[in-house]
């Protein structure tokens, strides 16, 4: 792996903190969701063509988030989104969420599983090698993205 993460900034709003102006626990899902589809996006696959070009379908099948240190309201944080990890029917996308001075606020993943575009009946199948292909230039170790 010798890819680079895709990097977005978004800002805490008012809806994702509490009374006190800190982010809520749940609020990181909007920065993860934002940056999964903007990753896709960038590499020319937004969700509906996912789903008509590869006849294929993302569950999440694990969802992990480590909450570091806690953004404030109208903090502007920094989203880092990279494949650390691919399997044969499955993959992990991580999350490496900074704040202002460049302080982790929080990491996480999901793992992705490849099924069915469509279906009721949940099976798991192998990647299209070109959706990877495409993939390619995010992927990178967690250790080596924390790194750049």
């Amino acid at each position: 792996m010798s890819g680079r993460p895709f990097v977005l900034h978004e800002y805490v709003r008012w809806g994702d903190v509490d009374p006190a102006g800190i982010i809520r626990w749940d609020a990181y899902t909007r920065f993860y969701e934002l940056g999964e589809s903007e990753l896709f996006r960038a590499v020319g696959l937004p969700y509906r063509s996912i789903f008509r070009r590869f006849g294929i379908g993302l569950p999440r099948r694990v969802l992990h988030m480590d909450f570091v240190t806690p953004p404030v309201l109208d903090e502007r944080l920094e989203v880092r989104v990279y494949v650390s990890a691919v399997g044969t029917t499955s993959l992990t996308m991580n999350f490496d969420v900074y704040g202002d001075g460049g302080a982790l606020r929080s990491a996480g993943y999901i793992v992705l599983v490849c099924v069915p575009a469509g279906t009721e009946a949940l099976r798991k199948l192998p990647w299209p090698p070109e959706f990877l292909a495409l993939l390619e230039p995010y992927r990178v170790s967690v250790e080596a993205a924390r790194a750049s």
